[in-house]
């Protein structure tokens, strides 16, 4: 109807129940309207099919408008369009519309709008998108930087720019939405990740080293071990029988004073105390640990001879180990430390920490080498 007004320049239509066909063909539009209001109808997107080509100012508010088509005709005379109060997922890109200076954007559906908006409509000075929908997330961090580099060109900002989801964050306004770069970025995320797990994972391996911890599981394997065969294979020895006051544990260099002091004057006169020692009363055909474990359970007391030798030997720490073990697993006090010769710090070993600690806390023994005060000592 309008091709046969030459002097038509603004024409309002709203607020009828307008739909479009689609049919592109029969559309033609007088070409000096300038001004066109569809707003408030039943339009959809394929009304930018059929719109007058030399148009201005657009007004498309309160349709049914989900999309703007890619490849539609241009409008390369629009300056102002408003598509507020339709059903927009986001912000349309201004191929068809390369003079716009204002769009209207506000309530419809947009989440997360696009932050390259304002890169393809290079001469838009004024974007109305608030009251949309927003859900704050990484994705939307660009679209508030992109407020910020705009220079003002974001109408009803801040206050009309309001977090919609998730609901912890709704109610706040855009700008006080922060998310670190580390939340945002995945990569950098994982590789943050990476870094701290191989820092964590070479501490626990360093500490694991320094404080010999796979020693200390492995001995509680071969503890664990020896105990469950003498449950399965002795059922009658369940119930262990001291037989030994005590068991003495020391190092091989240190077996000449153990042998001609210690054993011959605790074990001389009648009643004397019964001493387990390793090359007396260790089975034949056990494995040195079940040995060490047996004679350990089967003594009232556990003798330790300690000196320079004692903190170098391995089946020593083993003996100290289980001793200890026994110590707070069946709550008796049935550790003697006998310092033999004095123990310089730097030589015990890390490992070590155990007797640093009974030698900290427990008194004990020390042989002396004056001879006058040795009969005090065996009292």
């Amino acid at each position: 109807m309008t091709r046969y007004m030459k002097s038509l320049r603004y024409l309002d239509m709203s607020s009828n129940l307008l739909r479009n066909d689609g049919a592109e063909e029969h559309c033609q539009w007088t070409k000096s309207l300038e001004e066109l209001d569809l707003s408030s109808n039943q339009l959809t997107e394929s009304v930018f099919g059929c719109l007058p080509v030399n148009v201005n100012k657009l007004d498309l508010h309160n349709n049914q408008i989900t999309s703007v088509p890619q490849g539609i005709a241009e409008l390369k005379s629009l300056k102002e369009l408003n598509l507020a109060s339709n059903r927009l997922a986001d912000l349309p890109g201004c191929g068809g519309f390369s003079a716009l200076e204002i769009l209207n954007m506000e309530m419809n559906s947009i989440l997360t709008p696009s932050a390259d908006f304002f890169e393809s409509c290079q001469r838009v000075r004024e974007l109305e998108a608030g009251h949309n929908p927003f859900k704050c997330s990484c994705e939307l961090q660009a679209f508030v930087r992109l407020e910020r580099q705009s220079g003002g060109k974001l109408s009803g900002w801040p206050e009309a720019y309001v977090c919609e989801y998730p609901e912890d964050l709704k109610g706040t306004q855009l700008k006080d939405f922060h998310l670190t770069e580390l939340a945002c970025n995945t990569t950098l995320l994982l590789v943050t990740a990476l870094l701290l797990t191989l820092v964590l994972v070479g501490v626990v391996a360093f500490l694991c080293i320094y404080l010999d911890v796979p020693w200390y599981v492995r001995m509680l394997w071969q503890w664990t071990q020896t105990k469950r065969r003498a449950w399965h294979e002795c059922p009658e020895e369940r119930e262990t029988v001291l037989q030994f006051h005590a068991f003495i544990s020391y190092s091989e260099r240190d077996s000449v004073w153990v042998k001609n002091e210690l054993i011959p004057n605790l074990e001389k006169g009648e009643g004397s105390v019964q001493l387990c020692q390793h090359e007396r009363n260790f089975v034949p055909g056990k494995s040195i640990v079940e040995n060490i474990i047996n004679c350990i359970d089967k003594s009232y007391k556990s003798i330790f001879v300690l000196s320079p030798n004692f903190v170098q030997s391995e089946w020593c720490h083993y003996e100290l180990y289980f001793a200890h073990h026994k110590l707070f697993s069946e709550n008796c006090n049935s550790l003697i430390l006998i310092l033999l010769e004095p123990i310089p710090p730097y030589i015990i070993p890390a490992r070590y920490h155990k007797l640093k600690a009974l030698m900290a806390k427990r008194t004990y023994l020390e042989w002396p080498k004056e001879r006058s005060k040795r009969a005090l000592f065996w009292a």
